[in-house]
């Protein structure tokens, strides 16, 4: 792996990533770390919103590498994924060899020799020339390394991860027209999931395990502080507590680290003091996706609301 300068350890991975605004625990720059030393990907668990996707993103940017990304999706296959013929390009160079078929074969004496001269043309068809790369092979063509992002694997279907096992194992594909192509530096891959189906036991093998929760009170403080400095701390401090109990409401959807920021940047924006009832029921929206869960929060909110307040102190 290319540019191993800025991940020299983890307290150095914390700090770059802090200094491009990706507050991370130990557990994440240490997983980070270990990748990018023993040369395995990283598959990223957890429910959505809480920084999988943006964990690759921040690795590319930290090491100054392309960020090759390949989202995923029920039916996806390696004409998508891995590679593909540029068939219009095909079909340009067989007109120019029609056009020129009677040079071409000028001189042959029979049959044979005329169909010896032809398969000499058509395996430039099959050729690197007329091969169109898509992101897992785009991935490995980089001399200088790349993030490969392989997002939202359990999207995908169970012939796709059979796929990338081969990739993933020895970073390389094998071409049948053209045979086994190397990568020319070993990607640094991250493989996300929501958890929405369970991934095969022989892709687990091959990665490394990350699991990112939502994050702790504190945690999420300082990650509101990074990317929405302008907020003060005693709102900041308020919207995380609310974030937290509103998480523990039956909700269809929890809101996500995501969807914090959001909410944070929408009350920076309307130049909010501190949360109260009127505030909360016209920006709840931004906090939660469902309607049902607008409600379910609405309901809530006189409790919400005591437990955000301190307690008065009497005076002696």
């Amino acid at each position: 792996m290319e540019n191993r300068l800025e991940l020299a350890s983890i307290e150095t991975i914390e700090k770059g990533f802090a200094g491009l605004g990706y507050i991370c625990s130990p557990r994440i720059a240490t997983a980070v770390f270990l990748a990018a030393r023993l040369r395995k990907p990283v598959l990223v668990e957890g429910p959505p919103g809480v920084g999988k996707t943006e964990l690759a993103k921040t690795a590319a940017t930290l090491l100054n590498l392309p960020l090759v990304r390949l989202q995923c999706y029920e039916g996806l296959d390696e004409a998508k994924a891995l590679y593909e013929w540029k068939y219009g390009k095909q079909l340009l160079y067989t007109q120019v060899l029609k056009e020129k078929l009677g040079d071409l074969l000028q001189g042959a004496e029979g049959l044979a020799e005329s169909v010896n001269r032809l398969h000499g043309f058509g395996d430039v068809f099959y050729s690197q020339e007329f091969l169109e790369p898509r992101p897992l092979l785009q991935a490995m063509e980089h001399r200088d390394g790349a993030v490969l992002l392989i997002d939202e694997i359990d999207k995908s279907d169970h012939e796709f991860e059979s796929l990338l096992l081969e990739i993933l194992s020895d970073y390389q594909v094998s071409i049948p027209e053209i045979g086994t192509v190397q990568a020319q530096s070993t990607p640094l891959v991250f493989l996300t999931s929501n958890n929405t189906r369970d991934v095969s036991d022989a892709l687990k093998r091959r990665c490394l395990h990350l699991h990112i929760p939502f994050p702790s009170v504190e945690l999420e403080e300082r990650i509101l502080e990074s990317r929405v400095p302008d907020l003060e701390s005693s709102l900041r401090h308020q919207l995380v507590a609310f974030v937290h109990a509103i998480r523990e409401l039956d909700l269809k959807k929890q809101p996500a680290i995501s969807e914090t920021i959001d909410w944070a940047r929408s009350l920076l924006l309307l130049h909010a003091t501190e949360l109260d009832d009127d505030l909360l029921r016209s920006t709840l929206n931004v906090l939660l996706k469902f309607e049902q869960d607008i409600e379910a929060a609405e309901s809530e909110l006189p409790t919400l609301l005591r437990e955000l307040t301190p307690p008065a102190t009497g005076t002696a």
